[in-house]
């Protein structure tokens, strides 16, 4: 039985309908060290008890092992899980990253997903990254001919702007862009979110936690086999300076005898109310205690002095979010 406590939310106004947060997956292949496959599996069926549908993957996670990870789950529980998976990062053998959004690519690529899922039809398929050497008209029109073809039900975006999802929504509707959005990034509040509400697009905030920041839960130093050892905000005096910022989120947790990952994810969740938008946070976690920690945020309801304290914390973050910030929306709005 779903959890009934759990609201369930159309994403957008033409999307399917989840539970209000989900689970991002990608944390159980790979980029954050070593994973205990068992408690894994056990988050999985976990989130899925209490009311969580979307499960979030990309074919590049693990170069594809995270899709076939999720692949026995699906399958088991395929008329409750909604499947968002991701086209357009590509991964070399090497490991090396590009960007793809070349029609061919897009109709090989979902074909392969399908396969490593196992199932017939992907519910939410979204453009990992935007390439501009291809038309943006064609490479929407390309996922809007596999809408056409029974391969997949709706069509997402990630890391665009404001225009990018106007561009493409004249194209063929687009249910959720997903994007990060936290206390700590709010970049896309400038163009994105606001085209977004007008157009009836649902946002799925990825690392609303601040890849673990906001949490206050980090150590000093990340280990050698965690990705985030090597992104700008997570080092040196910028991990410094942003650990400082934490303070007003440890205080407001403290008094309401809560965690600050919740207090983050309220915040998050504040923001559908803000700007008249659905929003699905879909933060990771490869634990089942963590994930009840995470579904508890949606319980609480901040004071509007709560809000006022943690409303300057973004703009004082040091450091960017990505090492290389070229394919990021940031680097494309004017």
């Amino acid at each position: 039985m779903l959890d009934s406590r759990l609201q369930r939310v159309r994403l957008g106004t033409r999307g399917p309908t989840v539970g209000a947060q989900g689970l991002g997956c990608m944390g159980m292949s790979e980029f954050y060290g070593d994973v205990d496959e068992s408690a894994a599996r056990a988050t999985l069926e976990a989130a899925l008890e209490r009311g969580v549908t979307m499960f979030d993957t990309a074919d590049m996670y693990g170069q594809g092992e995270n899709e076939r990870f999720l692949a026995p789950f699906v399958r088991a529980h395929r008329e409750q899980v909604v499947i968002a998976t991701k086209v357009g990062s590509v991964r070399g053998p090497d490991g090396s990253m590009s960007v793809s959004n070349d029609p061919g690519h897009i109709r090989r690529a979902v074909d392969g997903s399908l396969s490593r899922l196992g199932i017939d039809v992907i519910d939410l398929y979204t453009l990992h990254r935007r390439d501009p050497r291809v038309p943006l008209a064609d490479s929407v029109g390309t996922l809007a001919d596999l809408v056409v073809q029974g391969k997949v039900r709706h069509l997402g975006l990630s890391e665009v702007t404001g225009d990018e999802l106007r561009e493409a929504a004249a194209v063929h509707p687009i249910a959720a862009v997903q994007s990060e959005w936290s206390l700590f990034t709010r970049g896309i509040e400038r163009t994105l979110v606001p085209a977004a509400a007008e157009l009836g697009v649902g946002i799925v905030p990825y690392s609303p936690l601040g890849r673990g920041f906001l949490t206050g839960a980090l150590p000093a130093r990340p280990r050698s086999d965690d990705v985030r050892s090597v992104f700008p905000r997570f080092t040196g005096e910028n991990a410094r300076r942003n650990a400082e910022l934490l303070a007003p989120v440890a205080q407001i947790a403290e008094a309401r005898g809560a965690s600050m990952a919740q207090v983050a994810l309220a915040w998050l969740h504040h923001r559908a109310a803000v700007w008249s938008l659905t929003v699905v946070p879909i933060p990771g976690t490869r634990k089942p205690s963590r994930l009840a920690e995470n579904l508890a945020a949606l319980q609480i309801t901040l004071a509007e002095d709560d809000l006022a304290r943690l409303d300057p914390i973004a703009a004082q973050v040091a450091g960017d979010r990505y090492p290389d910030m070229t394919e990021t929306a940031d680097s494309r709005e004017s």
